[in-house]
């Protein structure tokens, strides 16, 4: 695979009490601002930071059971770290050997990478650790808004030549944990 495409990476450490909240809705804010289609949004509200989403009944499922699998995979291991990473591609003409068209292939344009670790803080370390991943989930909003308006950000998006749906563009969401994909 071609690895000539924006890769943007968010480093998250997570507890059990916040761990689905917090991934459900870095996903959810990604999603709104990859998506090209009319979207609805909606808001979610983590500890005192408000973060944008996507009010779209397949989104949200595809979210909630991608965030799933992640939980179960961190849950039913000793590894407490995992990725869930969302890639954004575009349909091309694929073509054999001789030039001839065989079908259509997935060319990805963009990729972002959630890495979350799971740590259990101390009953009286829970204030600071609530206060360091709320500036966590400042800093990935940051990034997302800083990314997705750049020239970098822009140009990486490929001409939309089919408006159909909520998504020009075909959508896959990974998760992994130790390394191996699961789910």
């Amino acid at each position: 695979m071609n690895a000539n495409f924006p890769t943007v990476t968010i480093d998250v450490i997570l507890d059990r009490h916040s761990a689905k909240e917090v991934l459900t809705t870095i996903l959810h804010s990604i999603l709104f601002h990859r998506l090209f289609g009319t979207v609805k949004p909606q808001t979610f509200e983590v500890l005192d930071v408000t973060m944008p989403g996507v009010s779209d009944p397949e989104m949200e499922q595809l979210v909630t059971e991608k965030v799933d699998i992640f939980w179960k995979g961190i849950e039913s291991g000793a590894n407490k770290r995992g990725q869930i990473i969302v890639t954004f591609s575009e349909k091309r003409a694929k073509k054999s050997w001789f030039q001839v068209y065989v079908g259509e292939e997935d060319v990805p344009w963009e990729q972002w990478i959630v890495n979350a670790e799971m740590r259990q803080p101390k009953s009286e370390d829970r204030q600071e650790f609530n206060a360091n991943l709320a500036s966590t989930l400042l800093k990935a909003l940051n990034v997302m808004l800083t990314h997705t308006s750049s020239e970098r950000g822009r140009t990486a998006v490929p001409l939309i030549t089919n408006a159909t749906g909520i998504s020009p563009f075909p959508i896959k969401i990974a998760v992994k944990v130790g390394g191996v994909e699961i789910g």
